[in-house]
């Protein structure tokens, strides 16, 4: 569990990293891509964490395999809005990371990332990437509570 969350929090200092360095002089949508890439890594991790503290608990009776099969596990076992949200878009992030998307505004601030997803029109820009890092953000340290308690 440790160890997962540990690795959890390195991916957050290379999104960090990306987010307020990279994209300031970098604008492009490949930047996005690897926040995503990032993202969706850090989501796998604190979800380890989520399946092994159940396991420990004896609530699931073995670690499911497949990264779908976990977060289902973790969505079936914690009922709090927190939890349901990340996981949402934790699966987002993984659609969006396989759909075809356009770049428009690139190396300009408002560089976005449009992508078709389930048919909504998703837009990733500076702004909205950083919010979902933040929200990462307390979702790790939830997470880190609920396994420290």
């Amino acid at each position: 569990m440790k160890d997962a969350m540990e690795n959890a929090k390195e991916e957050l200092k290379r999104i960090d990293h990306l987010i307020y360095v990279t994209l300031k002089y970098t604008r492009t949508v490949d930047v996005f891509l690897s926040v995503i890439d990032r993202m969706i890594n850090s989501y796998e991790f604190t979800i380890d964490a989520l399946v092994k503290l159940l396991v420990s608990e004896h609530k699931l009776a073995e670690e499911p395999d497949i990264p779908l099969a976990k977060a289902q596990a973790v969505l079936e076992h914690y009922d709090s809005k927190k939890v349901k949200e990340n996981i949402d878009k934790y699966l987002l992030l993984r659609k969006l990371k396989r759909a075809n998307y356009e770049k428009s505004n690139e190396f300009r601030r408002h560089v976005t990332m449009t992508a078709i997803v389930e048919g909504k029109v998703i837009q990733v820009n500076i702004d909205n990437i950083t919010e979902d890092f933040h929200a990462l953000k307390e979702f790790i340290d939830f997470v880190e509570k609920k396994i420290s308690a």
